[in-house]
């Protein structure tokens, strides 16, 4: 098992969304069920937490200003930490009350994706989304369980998304308008690991946390595995590059769903582990916002 270099004990329900600031230089991340935004320091090892409003899925820097671009669990909304100030952008209709937002990235582009997810029974209700600088809010796909793993090729021509209780990646070409079209299959994950989230490396690799199974793989943009990581946790659900050179690996981990008999096998669950890398990341394009 390859150690971390960092650990945060946060206890994080369900940490996600992790993304690395390389402007502020800090790494941030949410805790969904707990409605908290987490932003830790490694050099001070100075944590600072922020509630929420609503459940945070994902979210995205906006260029040019300390907001966040926000998957809230019933819509799009700019958020900054520092004043609290909120300000609604879009709320389409879920269509049933156990559908919230989940995984979310902001494409090359400079447009916001954000995926929505059925909590508990019924049916695949959810659907992707993206938003964009002009306020547009389109679905993109549909008929979702639970949207996961979105992350772009480093030429931005490629989406990776999962809908994780189907244990499949899928890649999608994506037209300079956002557009998807030739969905096929990238990986199909073990019996027992659920892709969850997502991020690609400036080798094009494409690195998934596996839910369930306790693991960090590397695909290669060939669907072929280069490299796993072992965690002393079950529940991985998200990592971000970061660093001065982009060469750490922050991993979100998930206390929700385990017994107690887990949590006393796993007293490290809900943590952020942070790993070192061969190859670095890139760096997080941040939203555009119209002039």
């Amino acid at each position: 098992m390859k150690e971390p270099i960092d650990v945060v004990e946060t206890r994080n329900t369900l940490g996600e969304g992790v993304l690395w600031d390389d402007i502020g230089g800090r790494v941030w991340w949410t805790d969904i069920q707990e409605r908290r935004l987490h932003r830790y320091d490694r050099e001070t090892r100075d944590l600072e937490t922020f509630d929420l409003p609503e459940r945070l899925g994902s979210f995205g820097f906006v260029e040019g200003c300390g907001k966040i671009i926000g998957a809230f669990e019933s819509g799009f909304a700019f958020y900054e930490p520092e004043t609290s100030s909120f300000e609604w952008l879009a709320r389409p209709p879920h269509g049933a009350g156990n559908i919230r937002f989940n995984d979310g990235r902001v494409d090359r582009r400079g447009r916001f994706w954000a995926g929505s997810m059925v909590e508990g029974e019924g049916p695949s209700a959810g659907k992707l989304y993206c938003f964009d600088a002009s306020g547009s809010c389109e679905a993109m796909a549909h008929d979702i369980a639970i949207s996961n793993s979105i992350c772009f090729s480093p030429d931005g021509g490629t989406m990776y998304f999962a809908d994780s209780p189907r244990r499949v990646i899928h890649r999608y070409d994506i037209r300079p308008d956002g557009r998807l079209s030739n969905r096929r299959i990238f990986v199909t994950t073990p019996p027992g690991a659920f892709p969850d989230g997502s991020s690609v490396d400036s080798e094009g690799c494409v690195w998934n946390a596996h839910w369930g199974a306790g693991k960090l793989v590397r695909y290669t943009p060939a669907g072929k595995i280069a490299e796993t990581i072992d965690l002393p946790v079950s529940q991985p659900t998200c990592m971000a590059f970061g660093g001065d050179k982009l060469d750490h690996l922050f991993v979100t981990t998930a206390r929700e769903g385990l017994s107690e008999q887990d949590l006393a096998r796993q007293p490290l669950a809900g943590a952020l582990f942070v790993y070192e890398v061969a190859v670095p990341g890139l760096p997080e394009q941040r939203f555009t916002v119209r002039a």
